[in-house]
């Protein structure tokens, strides 16, 4: 998720804006005279923006129909497994992603892996188009010394381990510690740290999963520090996320004084929504409370703050070097102002003893088929619009096209532009309808002699109750 900006950890913004728009249908742009044979479209990855992209098309074509590929079993990507347990709004999107999924028109196959069970090349043989919108799954690095040693985690596993995504189910996290750090200060940031301290009267009322649950009823963690390397002004979170964390129950902050100088003279030439956010961390952290407030904090058992102007520079391991001890920051300071200051080191270190550390700091897509252009330094598919340069009739969609950023209302409108590319294409003929495809039927085979058994939408939902593992899936389903 994975955002961070993931990502998709503002997910909360505006969720009843996104489905209305969903519902109330697609103005007709890409709408064309149709040939006699119907486009067949492929979509790879069944998270938002691969249903975003379904949707769209459905909608403004009459006679496109629609199959969406997933390597899991399971569909809705980080709807799913990447938004946090005790914020349910937010997945009521996977409402409108179901009425997609049933559609007459459309077919969801999991348990698919494209790039390994089919390739790229055979999908654009058996369809007209081929979207892929497979997201950004990959973890990005520290690149420092120590950052494998155990206890230190990526935010992307440790919210798909409190999830319940299959690949994360054996991550079994050490929360036996005091004082858990986390580097980042996005979304998901704050996601991870108000799962770490929230009451368990609270989490028992989330659907997160019960190994979880129990793990974070036994945590001794007490202690969450959430470290940037930039400054308050720079902070990549969303005011509703922070307010939360502010008013998290059993929880006080405790930051540094020091950290906000100048702050306030600065905060004048800022954009308001960026000028309201820094001012409720102003307020958090600086400002005396009313006495019902204080009387709250001094009851509070557990204790978060925002540490700023720090970089990671090495995880200091336990003396018998099997563990994670700590964590070595740098000291920096700002060059320029707003968005675009940037951190310079001062040469300081500073040492953090905790036993927990979890990297927060974005994802990354990767390649999943050597015949698909990939930027590695950017790690995106090159493309303008969603068309994938130099490849006809291949497209991408979400994160994949403009790497891990925005919130789930930017992965639907980078969706639907996508989609509007594909069927302005199909109007103008550059996506030659006039050949029939045979689209899935002409995949089943090739499944089947590679022993890949799909799992249909209605084979989904009799797993969708948090079965943890891909095997115990297959199993419910094929049984």
């Amino acid at each position: 998720m994975i955002g961070q900006k993931l990502l998709f950890s503002g997910l909360r913004t505006s969720a009843s804006r996104w489905i209305n728009r969903l519902n109330e249908g697609i103005n007709g742009r890409g709408q064309a005279s149709f040939s006699s044979c119907s486009p067949k479209v492929c979509i790879v990855g069944s998270g938002p923006a691969g249903f975003y992209t379904a949707h769209h098309v459905i909608k403004a074509r009459q006679d496109a129909e629609v199959d969406i590929y997933e390597r899991l079993p399971v569909p809705f990507g980080l709807v799913r497994f990447g938004v946090a347990p005790d914020h349910p709004e937010v997945k009521n999107v996977i409402n409108t992603f179901t009425q997609t999924a049933k559609h007459s028109r459309c077919n969801f196959y999991g348990n698919i892996n494209v790039g390994k069970d089919v390739s790229v090349e055979e999908l654009q043989q058996a369809y007209h188009a081929v979207v892929l919108s497979y997201g950004a799954e990959d973890n990005r690095k520290m690149g420092i010394p120590g950052e494998d040693l155990a206890g230190v985690y990526s935010a992307k596993d440790f919210v798909g381990w409190y999830n319940g995504l299959p690949s994360c189910q054996k991550l079994n996290p050490d929360l036996s510690c005091d004082t858990a750090v986390i580097l980042g200060q996005g979304n998901v940031a704050l996601d991870v740290a108000r799962i770490l301290l929230s009451p368990i009267n609270i989490l028992k009322k989330t659907d997160i999963t019960q190994p979880a649950l129990e793990a974070l009823e036994k945590s001794q963690v007490r202690r969450v520090l959430i470290v940037g390397r930039r400054g308050p002004i720079q902070i990549a979170c969303t005011i509703k996320e922070l307010r939360e964390m502010a008013k998290l129950p059993g929880t006080r902050p405790e930051m540094l004084a020091a950290d906000f100088d100048g702050i306030t003279e600065a905060l004048k030439n800022v954009p308001r929504p960026r000028k309201r956010l820094t001012e409720l961390l102003l307020k958090t952290a600086l400002e005396v409370p009313n006495e019902e407030e204080q009387e709250r904090r001094s009851k509070a058992s557990r204790v978060w703050a925002f540490q700023f102007f720090r970089s990671p520079v090495e995880v200091l391991a336990s003396p018998d070097k099997t563990r994670t001890a700590g964590i070595r920051l740098a000291v920096n300071r700002l060059e320029g102002s707003g968005e675009r200051a940037q951190a310079v080191l001062t040469g300081e270190l500073e040492d953090v003893p905790c036993g927990l550390i979890i990297s927060s700091i974005g994802y990354k897509s990767t390649l999943i088929d050597p015949s698909v252009p990939f930027d590695s330094h950017k790690a995106i598919v090159p493309n303008i619009n969603g068309r994938v340069q130099q490849v006809a009739g291949l497209y991408c969609s979400g994160w994949l096209k403009t790497g891990p950023t925005g919130v789930i209302a930017t992965t639907m409108n980078n969706s639907f532009d996508t989609a509007k590319s594909l069927l302005d294409d199909m109007a103008s003929g550059t996506v030659d309808l006039s050949a029939s495809k045979a689209g899935f039927h002409s995949i089943t085979g090739l499944l089947e002699k590679r022993g890949v058994k799909p799992v249909l939408f209605s084979d989904w939902e009799k797993i969708d109750k948090k079965i943890l593992t891909v095997q115990e899936m297959l199993q419910v389903v094929h049984k």
